[in-house]
Formats: C-alpha cells, sequence, structure tokens
C-alpha cells in the first residue's frame, strides 16, 4: 500500500509538453513584469483546464516550464494560493484544486443573485449598437455549436456574460462577479462533454436580450437568474 500512494504522489511534469500546452497563452500574455506575467499565465492555465484540476507540480519545475527564475514563480503561486486556485502540499508541492461540488453551488448561488442584478441595471444603460453586438455573439455561439466546436462555445458564453456586467457599469458589482468567473469557466470547460449540448443557452440568451430591447429590467434579471439557475443544475449533475 505505502508502494502504492508513493507512486500516486509522484509530482514530475514533462516539461517540454507543458511547455507546448502553454505557448498560446504565453504568447498572448502581454505583461513584462515576471511576477504578474507568470501569475497571468498560470491563472489562465488553470482556467482553460492546460493544467487540469489535482495536478500537482514542484516549484522548480513550473520555473523551467515558464523560462523564469523560482522568485517570480512562487510569488505567482503564492497569489494564486491566496485566491484558492492552487495549495501548497508539503513534500509533494503544488496541487491544482479541484472542482468540489459543494464549494461551485454557493458559487453558483452568489453568481446567479448578482448576474441578474447586472441584467437588470444594464437593460437602463445598454443602447441599440451594444444590444446587436449582444445578438452577434449569441449568433457566434449558434455556429460554434453547429460545428461542434464546444471550446469556442465557451469562449462566446463567456464573453456574452461578461458584456453584460460591464454594461451594468457598476465597478463593486464587477469585482466581485469576476473573483469567481475563473473557477466557473473551468468548471464548465471540464463538464462540457459530459452534458447535453448547450442549444437551451442559445434560447436563453435570446430571450434576456429580448427583455432588454423590452425595456424591462425585472424581467431580464429573473431571465438570468433563471439561466443560471438551470445550468448551475446541469453542471453539478455532470461533476
Amino acid at each position: 500500500m505505502k508502494e502504492h500512494n508513493d507512486k500516486n504522489s509522484e509530482t514530475s511534469i514533462n516539461i517540454k509538453k507543458v511547455q507546448e500546452e502553454l505557448v498560446h497563452i504565453m504568447n498572448n500574455v502581454k505583461d513584462t513584469k515576471l511576477p504578474q506575467r507568470a501569475y497571468q499565465i498560470l491563472r489562465l492555465a488553470i482556467r482553460d483546464l492546460k493544467l487540469m484540476p489535482g495536478k500537482t507540480f514542484l516549484e522548480r519545475e513550473m520555473a523551467e516550464v515558464l523560462g523564469m527564475s523560482r522568485t517570480p514563480v512562487r510569488e505567482a503561486l503564492i497569489r494564486l494560493q491566496t485566491e484558492g486556485v492552487v495549495r501548497l502540499i508539503p513534500r509533494r508541492g503544488f496541487i491544482v484544486e479541484p472542482i468540489e461540488t459543494d464549494d461551485l453551488r454557493e458559487t453558483y448561488e452568489v453568481v446567479e443573485v448578482l448576474e441578474g442584478l447586472t441584467a437588470k441595471l444594464a437593460t437602463d444603460k445598454i443602447d441599440d449598437q451594444e444590444l446587436d453586438d449582444l445578438e452577434a455573439l449569441i449568433d457566434e455561439q449558434e455556429r460554434a455549436l453547429k460545428e461542434n466546436d464546444l471550446t469556442e462555445w465557451a469562449k462566446h458564453d463567456d464573453l456574452f456574460h461578461f458584456k453584460i456586467i460591464n454594461y451594468a457599469d457598476n465597478k463593486r458589482l464587477t469585482n466581485v462577479i469576476e473573483v469567481h468567473a475563473d473557477q466557473l469557466y473551468r468548471t464548465r470547460l471540464f463538464t462540457i462533454n459530459k452534458r447535453p449540448l448547450p442549444f437551451r443557452s442559445i434560447v436563453e440568451h435570446r430571450a434576456i436580450i429580448a427583455c432588454m430591447r423590452a425595456n424591462d429590467g425585472k424581467a431580464a434579471q429573473e431571465s438570468m437568474q433563471s439561466h443560471r439557475k438551470r445550468a448551475r443544475n446541469e453542471i453539478l449533475k455532470a461533476l
């Protein structure tokens, strides 16, 4: 049993393979200050499931992957640990936090209420061009589904929600929602192949926009909350 446990606790990673998986992220992160650059790369790698839930690695290994010294990587990992994204395990290195059902349920309960409020606030402030932009995003989501490109669908889905959050024009509200955004995105990607194709999301997104076009903030709020609640139940069932 001891030999089995020791085998499972190995933390070595294939440096070259991980570098190849992260190259797109590394090329797109523009930060030049190394601690911030390391943080953004690792945050996005975890969000986009390039580093999967439960993955373990050593600080020195990740420094080699990122082509940096250990100091900025350590600072980035400490920051991610305070955000609940990774955790230091003595003698094993860092582990990417698993997706826990209870934690996810609580997160969705918060986001459902807050995103409902953003839809209501945005309804009073959004203009016709911005509504057209949202409709165009829904069209892109629909096109991605027809092409069975679920990763692209997830990107457009995320952008749809964040545009509405931005249109609400409430910085404090945005900051609170952003705390949970990566975890929700990661979970959607993690479960996307275990759930029915998200055609219902397309219908629900169009319903939210219809309420906003009708200048019915209360209906937009209720539609957004219902949408998030339905998605939450579907995702929890898939975990």
